[in-house]
């Protein structure tokens, strides 16, 4: 039987109350792009804005280092950052097209195009952090932590991704980040007064349960929506109606 190595993370959306986050584990072998599909579908991000990942490369590889040799063991007038390239202090991980930035400090970051990139390229250590963020304009940022590695999983290709486990619903596009969110949660508790019914029709729900998690549905999206994206993002494909239905969640009906 074929192995694989298997990557465990725990994602968290940042500056948000009551904590939004997912445990959930992946192939190591996929791209960073296709990774952050993934993350958009188990937040509920629609794929209609720029995304990126930004990455401490230099301080995650010292961190890693130092935790198998100590400080105290390595000669004094060693300096571990002198084995980086300026660079290699922080990557940043994204799409690039032409809708891409032409703009970055090449001593101050490294540019990395997330569809020619694997995970385990970026990402090496159990420990290692990175961020994700989608939407510059609102603001959305989802922290997350390598926790774990397997080496020579037997798990079926087919099984991932996979939630493990989590809570809260995720975002909702356009309302602001997560102090939209927050008053989005806040007046749909209340279900009364005029900023209510303002937000209820733009919505075009009545109620609103931020707290919902439901995680048989999120593994059967994670098989089906993560290749929308990509057409989405490398292919500029719009949804076929197939494709419209299971990310509006015409199954469910």
């Amino acid at each position: 039987m074929a192995t694989r190595t298997i990557y465990q993370f725990y994602a968290e959306l940042c500056e948000y109350t009551p904590k939004i986050w997912r445990r959930f584990q992946t192939a190591d072998s996929i791209s960073m792009a296709r990774l952050g599909y993934i993350i958009m579908t188990m937040f509920e991000m629609q794929a209609s804005h720029l995304f990126r990942f930004d990455v401490p490369f230099m301080d995650n590889l010292i961190k890693a280092v130092l935790k198998d040799k100590p400080i105290k063991d390595l000669p004094g007038d060693f300096d571990i950052k002198s084995l980086f390239s300026p660079e290699d202090k922080n990557w940043r991980v994204e799409i690039i097209n032409e809708n891409s930035f032409d703009y970055y400090e090449p001593q101050e970051e490294k540019f990395v195009d997330a569809i020619q990139t694997t995970v385990s390229r970026v990402i090496t250590n159990p420990g290692d952090v990175m961020t994700f963020s989608y939407d510059y304009g609102d603001g959305w940022t989802i922290s997350i932590v390598l926790e774990e590695i397997t080496r020579k999983s037997e798990l079926p290709a087919k099984e991932l991704p996979r939630v493990l486990e989590g809570e809260g619903y995720g975002i909702i596009e356009d309302c602001g980040g997560p102090y939209g969110l927050e008053e989005l949660a806040a007046e749909f508790k209340k279900k009364k007064g005029p900023r209510y019914r303002e937000l209820r029709e733009w919505m075009g729900i009545d109620s609103l349960d931020l707290s919902a998690f439901d995680i048989d549905d999120m593994n059967f999206r994670l098989k089906k929506v993560p290749r929308i994206y990509a057409d989405i993002y490398e292919y500029d494909l719009e949804p076929t109606k197939r494709s419209w239905d299971i990310l509006t969640r015409k199954y469910l009906q």
